[in-house]
C-alpha cells in the first residue's frame, strides 16, 4: 500500500475532502506501522454518535488524534487530517517527530477500510497539539514546525451551507492560531464547544486574538 492509497482511504470523495493535507503522507511508501507503538482505539466520552449540524477539531499531540479519529468514525463522524509537518532532514535533528504520525496514519487507514462510513457524515479535523513548538536548543535543529491558517479549513459560510452549526474542539488549550479561526466562526454564528474529553463539551466565548479585527 503506497503513500497515495493510504491517503486515498483518509481523504476519500467527499465534500470535506479537499481540505485533507498530503504532506504526511508523500514519504509513507509502504511503510508499515511500528509494533511497539500504542494504537489502541480509545473510548469516546463527549459524544455518543455523530450528529449532522455538528463537526468535531482534534487538537492533540502526535498521533493521538489519528487514534481518536478512529474511534469518531466508528460513531459516524468523517475523520480529515490536516498534518502539515515535514520529516526533518537527513542526519538532522528535527524540532518536530512525524515518524509517528506517519505509522498512525498507515494503521488508521487500515481501521478505516473495515468501516461504511454514512453520506453525508460530518467532519471530524486532525491537528497535532505540537505543532508550533519552536523551541530550538541549537540552531542546526530543522523547524518544521507549523500553524493552521484559515484557508487550511472550510469557512464559516462553507460549513454553514452544509448544515455545519456548532463545533466542538477536544484540547487542553486552545493555541493562538486555532483561537484566530474559531474567533471568526463565532462571529459568523457557529457556537463553538469544548472539552477535554472526559466532560460534556461546554459552549465558550472565544476572546478577540492580538490583532484581529
Amino acid at each position: 500500500m503506497t503513500g497515495r492509497d493510504i491517503f486515498m482511504i483518509w481523504a476519500p470523495e467527499n465534500k470535506w475532502s479537499r481540505w485533507a493535507r498530503p504532506v504526511p503522507f508523500v514519504a509513507i511508501g509502504g511503510r508499515l506501522p511500528n509494533p511497539a507503538a500504542d494504537f489502541a482505539v480509545p473510548r469516546i466520552n463527549y459524544v455518543s454518535e455523530a450528529s449532522c449540524d455538528t463537526a468535531i477539531i482534534l487538537d492533540l499531540p502526535g498521533c493521538d488524534g489519528i487514534k481518536e479519529a478512529v474511534a469518531l468514525a466508528a460513531l459516524g463522524f468523517l475523520p480529515v487530517p490536516l498534518y502539515n509537518g515535514t520529516d526533518g532532514q537527513r542526519g538532522a535533528m528535527a524540532l518536530l517527530d512525524n515518524q509517528t504520525i506517519k505509522s498512525a496514519l498507515i494503521w488508521g487507514a487500515k481501521k478505516l477500510e473495515e468501516l461504511k462510513m454514512p453520506e453525508g457524515a460530518p467532519p471530524a479535523f486532525l491537528l497535532d497539539s505540537d505543532r508550533a513548538h519552536r523551541f530550538r536548543m541549537d540552531a542546526g535543529i530543522f523547524d518544521n514546525s507549523w500553524d493552521i491558517y484559515e484557508q487550511d479549513m472550510p469557512t464559516a459560510e462553507y460549513f454553514l451551507a452544509n448544515g455545519i452549526k456548532k463545533l466542538i474542539v477536544k484540547s487542553q488549550a486552545l493555541q493562538k492560531d486555532l483561537a484566530k479561526i474559531l474567533y471568526k466562526f463565532q462571529k459568523k454564528g457557529i457556537a463553538v464547544f469544548f472539552t477535554n474529553g472526559y466532560e460534556t463539551p461546554k459552549a465558550a466565548a472565544v476572546k478577540n486574538p492580538r490583532g484581529e479585527a
